[in-house]
């Protein structure tokens, strides 16, 4: 007797692995910025499509050959270009990491061009080459890290895997608070912007819910203001 197996249309799937479901609809809120190519929306972690940004403890050299935070400034660039507004990812892949590929709108731009065109990332040529010409006018205009010279984040990864010490490539997206630190107060955000400054954002005030932390970069958590201020962070300025 032969069996009737049931067909599902493949748009009602949500395919789920390694703790992500791969949604057929958009994903769609706001966003928290990881770094420079990676988000998290609603608990999914998205990395966005075509393109690579440098790590966050990769330095560039500025136009005068001076060290800076290129992985740093990327993530800064991708939070404020966002702000409050709505994120509307559109899923791709998923990564080997569990992550989801997605082309990420916000306010109608494509935010993984956006980045590209404007020197904060490269296209990611190995997956795609959709961006290769926001790259080409990024280039021309020496715009972001092409003001000076750079390391490709492909590169550098590869490097310090070579090298022996952690390399930065797996998922970058911070874990969800546990219940444990939310109970003991952790929940002051230790952050380093671009110019190296440390500053410390209170829950509910204006940055805390856009700033991520990277402990690869020396970003931490606190338990009290006390604690920050001893650990040379300062309060926002403005």
């Amino acid at each position: 007797m032969r069996r009737t197996i049931p067909i599902i249309a493949a748009a009602s799937l949500a395919v789920v692995v390694g703790g992500n479901a791969l949604a057929a609809d958009p994903i769609v809120g706001r966003a928290s910025v990881t770094d420079g190519d990676t988000l998290v929306i609603r608990g999914y972690r998205i990395r966005l499509f075509g393109i690579d940004a440098p790590e966050g403890a990769q330095l560039c050299q500025d136009a005068g050959g001076k060290d800076y935070r290129c992985g740093q400034k990327a993530a800064l660039a991708l939070s404020d270009k966002i702000g409050a507004a709505t994120v509307t990812c559109e899923s791709k892949d998923q990564d080997r990491y569990g992550r989801i590929v997605a082309v990420c709108t916000a306010t109608g731009i494509d935010l993984n061009g956006w980045m590209v065109g404007e020197g904060h990332a490269l296209a990611y040529r190995q997956f795609s080459t959709v961006y290769v010409p926001q790259e080409d006018a990024a280039r021309a205009a020496k715009r972001g890290i092409w003001a000076g010279t750079f390391t490709p984040p492909w590169d550098w990864r590869k490097a310090k895997r070579e090298s022996g010490e952690a390399a930065t490539s797996a998922p970058r997206a911070p874990e969800p608070a546990t219940p444990a630190a939310s109970a003991a107060g952790c929940q002051i955000k230790g952050n380093i912007n671009a110019k190296g400054d440390r500053i410390y954002h209170m829950p509910g005030s204006r940055d805390y819910e856009r700033t991520a932390i990277n402990p690869n970069a020396g970003e931490r958590m606190f338990c009290s203001e006390d604690e920050a201020r001893a650990a040379g962070w300062r309060a926002p300025r403005g």
